[in-house]
């Protein structure tokens, strides 16, 4: 026996069961694509941190409201969620600032918050999609993995039958074979554990850092002053 030749993993996949082998492109295909998704989730959560974080050093410098807003609605194309966030809010509360019999602060605070909940929801979507697709692979990978490596187990054993001496030597390919579909699964989930554990935290701090801005962000709507009553449409959104 050509030990170099027969129990590489190459010659191993391909003298495999057709089971095992199917096994195997499974695994194969699921680590691409979640590794299509860890890279893709990289760049989209980096990039919405980099955002966020411009977008709270603009607002918080003392920039006016209705200039950020403008800006949001002409660069929609490359705003941020956090700037979506805000955008929406004061759309809606200077649309209510507008409308006549609108006259109670905590109405219009209350619609903009609804406003910017329902962007906020939308967003989170967003920055959380293809992240169940990790963790099922992280978690189904090695069960699917060792169903495989049984399977091929089973299949070396029950060649055994037409061997007239059992040895090790007869055994040993097939369960090396078969356990190759245990070292793909387990190839495949580790990634996709770490990656789902990491980008899972760093939506979570997105979370909070949108939340706490709608609550800051609703007080200064709250502290706006109110329009008179003869120049309410000037303030129509």
């Amino acid at each position: 026996m050509n030990l170099t030749q027969d129990l590489s993993i190459l010659a191993m996949m391909a003298s495999a069961s057709v089971v095992v082998q199917l096994v195997m492109l499974l695994l194969i295909v699921v680590s691409f694509m979640s590794w299509y998704f860890i890279f893709l989730k990289l760049f989209t959560i980096h990039r919405a941190q980099r955002r966020t974080e411009q977008f709270e050093r603009d607002f918080w410098s003392g920039s006016d409201l209705a200039a950020m807003y403008q800006s949001a609605i002409n660069h929609r194309h490359s705003t941020g969620s956090l700037e979506r966030i805000f955008e929406a809010g004061f759309r809606e509360f200077a649309k209510l600032r507008g409308q006549r019999g609108t006259a109670d602060p905590s109405v219009m605070v209350d619609g903009a918050r609804r406003a910017m909940r329902a962007t906020y929801q939308r967003e989170m979507d967003r920055l959380e999609s293809n992240l169940a697709f990790l963790a099922s692979v992280g978690s189904v990978s090695p069960y699917v993995g060792l169903l495989g490596t049984v399977w091929g187990i089973m299949h070396a054993f029950r060649g055994l039958a037409n061997v007239a001496q059992a040895t090790l030597a007869a055994v040993a390919p097939g369960i090396a074979e078969a356990l190759v579909a245990t070292a793909i699964g387990l190839f495949a989930a580790i990634p996709a554990v770490v990656a789902y554990n990491r980008f899972s935290h760093d939506v979570d701090r997105l979370a909070v850092r949108f939340e706490s801005f709608m609550e800051e962000f609703s007080n200064i709507l709250q502290r706006q002053p109110q329009p008179r009553p003869a120049a309410a449409h000037e303030t129509r959104a």
